[in-house]
Formats: C-alpha cells, sequence, structure tokens
C-alpha cells in the first residue's frame, strides 16, 4: 500500500495534488485511488471534471480550493485533515428503467435540423448514464467489464460512481428561478486563465467548478472580464443560434431556434448577465469542460451548473477576470 502511495503521490503531483489513502475501502490500483479522490470532491462541490479514475488539472484544482475552503494548507497533499472515508461506499448501483431511455433520440449535427427536433436528448442511453452520476462514459466499461454497453435495456444495472445524481427528468419546466434574498450578497468569481468558477459568501468559498471560458482568436468570442450582475436565471432554455452573434457579436439574417434538452449547446440551465448575450450555462459536451473554447460564454458541466443555481440567485455579483 505505502508503494502505492508513493507511486500516486509522484503521478498527481505533475496535476498539482497527491492521492490520498482510504481509510474504508481500501483501493486496490491507483485507478480506485484516483476515482475515490474525485468522487469526494464532487461530493463536496469542488468539482475534479466528469470522473474517469485518471489524475488531472481539474483534480489538483479542486483539491487546493476544498483545502483552502477549509482552512487547510494549499498544498495539494492529502493527509489526515482530509476525510476521504467519507466516500463509503465508493461506487453505488442503478437499474435503468423504461423511462430513461424516453431521454434518448437523434441529435442531428446541423442548426437547421436540430431547429426541427421537439427536444435535443442525450444521443445515446450511456450519455445519459455519463451526465447522471457525473462520470465519463469512456470509464463505464471499466466500472463494468461484464455487461454489454451497446445493447443495455431496462433492468440492466450497472456500477456507477456514488455522487449526487443528476435527475433530468426533476428539473423544472422551461422558467425563471424566483429570487432569494439571503444570497444576493454572495459573489461568483469567474478565473478565465484557470478555468474554474469559485462561490463565495463573505470570505467563505462555498464550491468551485471547471468551466470553459471564451478566448479571442479562431473565430470565438473573448469572455469578457469586469463587474457584472446576474439578470434571471432560466431553466430549460431554448437557444438561438446564429453563426454572427457566437463568432462576431452581431446578429445576421440567418438564425436558428434550438429546442431545449441536455443536447442544446446552453445545456439545462442559463444564468444571464448584464453583459448582452453573455452568460453562464450548461453545455452539449460536458467531457470537455476546460479542454475546448468557448463563444464568450462561460460552460459549465449541466450536474455543476444545476447544482451552482440552488446556491446562486439573480441580483448578484459575477467577478470575471
Amino acid at each position: 500500500m505505502k508503494k502505492l502511495l508513493l507511486v500516486l503521490s509522484l503521478t498527481l503531483s505533475i496535476a498539482r495534488a497527491q492521492e490520498p489513502a482510504a481509510a474504508k475501502a481500501i483501493p486496490v490500483a491507483t485507478r480506485d485511488v484516483t476515482t475515490q479522490l474525485q468522487i469526494f470532491l464532487d461530493q463536496q462541490l469542488f468539482g475534479p471534471g466528469a470522473i474517469d479514475g485518471r489524475p488531472g488539472e481539474f483534480v489538483g484544482k479542486a483539491l487546493r480550493r476544498y483545502q483552502r475552503a477549509h482552512g487547510l494548507p494549499d498544498t495539494g497533499i492529502l493527509d489526515a485533515n482530509i476525510p476521504l472515508d467519507s466516500v463509503f461506499p465508493v461506487y453505488t448501483f442503478y437499474t435503468l428503467k423504461a423511462e430513461d431511455f424516453k431521454w434518448v433520440g437523434d441529435v442531428p449535427k446541423e442548426p437547421r435540423d436540430q431547429e426541427k427536433k421537439k427536444a435535443l436528448l442525450y444521443p445515446d442511453i450511456l450519455q445519459f448514464i455519463g451526465e447522471r452520476y457525473h462520470v465519463s462514459p469512456d470509464f463505464l466499461p471499466k466500472l463494468n467489464p461484464t455487461l454489454k454497453l451497446g445493447n443495455l435495456k431496462p433492468g440492466d444495472t450497472l456500477r456507477v460512481p456514488n455522487v449526487e445524481p443528476f435527475n433530468i427528468e426533476d428539473l423544472p419546466p422551461q422558467a425563471l428561478l424566483p429570487a432569494i434574498e439571503e444570497y444576493k450578497s454572495r459573489v461568483i468569481h469567474i478565473h478565465r486563465g484557470n478555468k474554474m468558477l469559485e462561490l463565495y459568501d463573505g470570505e467563505k468559498l462555498l464550491a468551485a467548478v471547471p468551466i470553459t471560458p471564451g478566448i479571442m482568436g479562431g473565430g470565438h468570442k473573448e469572455t469578457p472580464a469586469g463587474t457584472w450582475k446576474i439578470l434571471g436565471i432560466a431553466t430549460s432554455p431554448t437557444f438561438r443560434w446564429d453563426k454572427g452573434v457566437l463568432e462576431q457579436g452581431k446578429r445576421s439574417e440567418t438564425s436558428y431556434l434550438l429546442p431545449a434538452g441536455p443536447r442544446n449547446p446552453v445545456g439545462v440551465l442559463w444564468i444571464g448577465l448584464n453583459k448582452p448575450g453573455i452568460g453562464i450555462h450548461g453545455t452539449s459536451s460536458p467531457w470537455n469542460i476546460g479542454r475546448t473554447v468557448s463563444h464568450g460564454c462561460m460552460r459549465v458541466a449541466n450536474w455543476d451548473v444545476v447544482r451552482l443555481s440552488k446556491l446562486i440567485t439573480k441580483g448578484m455579483t459575477v467577478e470575471i477576470e
């Protein structure tokens, strides 16, 4: 076990974080230790990105922010101060239901064809499961080596990470969330260079999640620096797709109104700012958060943006640097 932890420490130091020893469920491989760490951070809403059993950039960033939030030295070194034993069991199980498959459907590539759909659903059931349990679909076969994941049906049971499920069927219909007066003094900090969003209540860091910001160049708009306000938080949003707006910030004569759904370009929730066309929102590609470039907005994994929406409100300040 000591040799394993030494290897893990050296591995995660590259990502500016080290792996912990577990107290209850003792891992037998590097992947299992890493997964336990990712699950722990996710449970605390210090998002490590999609759970995939691999050390990486956002695992280290999430760990450091967790330490900072709890008054621990910001070292990235895991020790007895971090209650990793709270992750028990490490995995849980989910049995597919017939109604789950109602969230799966054809997703055309072109906006003009997407506009004709009633909803933009998951292209396959693995993406439904992956988003529900914040896990990369590529990692699911490793967790379920005896299942034929290409032919799943109702009644099949899968091993999945023990995280708070993202239950898309429980999302409210298209609406604006009511304001919560006691949250208005909270502040969101956006760090474009670090690709991180942090939520503060005074000096207290409440949560931190990875984002995909916009960077100038290559046909993309830059996420604007400055101090802004949240104008409203919309659930199940539609999206007006306009190439001119996306690339130059100016409306063109050709646009398409894309229906709501988990594979809508802005995901399942829109947090609009008092900067026209700019917001914090979900995504149609949660596995790529922090690894691509947006068109000026700030993309967040659907499971993170929904949990974040329960801690924020209209009228809050958003600081982008």
